[in-house]
């Protein structure tokens, strides 16, 4: 197999610095854990009320939800927008900027489908080692 080179700008030693700064280290981060690729997956098919979302998964709590949410805003992923009604209702929606992430985020869900039981053989093979 080729070697592959680093991505660029990646020097060794790594420091603390650069890997706490690296925006792809942010990124994964974000994208990386327990419920913002659901979210943003549904949220790829059309913009979803609170409430909907909430109903939408299970075993997320309001708490979670609204946590992930507020970072996904915040990262400008989603827009959240407060229509005035009785009560007020809430709508998020992907910006420009998350659709424009779905096409990495779901070839990286193609590429875990893909490859999956070849990474659960490895798992198996290096907990049977000695």
């Amino acid at each position: 197999m080729p070697e592959v080179e680093p991505a660029a700008g990646v020097t060794s030693p790594v420091t603390v610095a650069d890997h706490q700064y690296c925006p792809a280290t942010a990124l994964l981060s974000r994208i990386g854990d327990k419920w913002s690729p659901l979210l943003l997956s549904l949220l790829s098919r059309r913009s979803y009320g609170f409430n909907e979302l909430d109903r939408s998964v299970e075993g997320l709590s309001r708490r979670m939800l609204v946590r992930t949410l507020r970072s996904l805003e915040r990262d400008g992923l989603i827009s959240r927008t407060v229509h005035p009604s009785v009560p007020p209702r809430t709508e998020y929606a992907l910006t420009d900027l998350g659709r424009s992430l779905q096409e990495p985020l779901f070839a990286l869900g193609r590429w875990a489908v893909t490859h999956e039981i070849e990474l659960l053989a490895a798992r198996a093979r290096f907990e049977a080692a000695p």
